[in-house]
């Protein structure tokens, strides 16, 4: 079974998103998409300062089993990516709500966030599968 903090926000593509203090945004894969996927090999990660579109695919998470895109929740800049998961994807395995965080993104459009998931409607999607 697997957690779903209840104060982040989720996408049905099992994305996490949390808000940080100055107004950025955390962007994850869940602890379910991590053990659906496996053990982590490789992680590829937008760049710095590119401006995306929700819905747009941006990063890759590869595992042992398969690779799956991860697709950004919200439009708007990459302000940060996670560096350490160049060296240690296994963070994404490990600790998929802190350390494994993927990308920071600074939004454009904060309506985007009507349209994402609270932690009980994630979990119906997840029962959905």
């Amino acid at each position: 079974m697997s957690s779903i903090p209840a104060e982040l926000k989720y996408t049905a593509s099992h994305e996490w998103i949390r808000k940080e203090e100055d107004g950025t945004y955390t962007i994850g894969i869940t602890e379910h998409a991590q053990e659906l996927l496996g053990d982590m090999v490789y992680v590829e990660l937008p760049e710095v300062g590119e401006e995306v579109s929700a819905g747009d695919d941006i990063a890759v998470a590869e595992s042992v089993k398969a690779a799956s895109d991860v697709y950004s929740p919200l439009s708007g800049e990459i302000m940060a990516v996670n560096e350490s998961l160049d060296d240690s994807p296994e963070l994404v395995n490990s600790d998929a709500f802190g350390d494994g965080w993927f990308f920071r993104i600074k939004p454009t459009d904060l309506a985007e966030l009507d349209d994402v998931l609270d932690a009980d409607a994630y979990q119906e999607v997840i029962d959905d599968e």
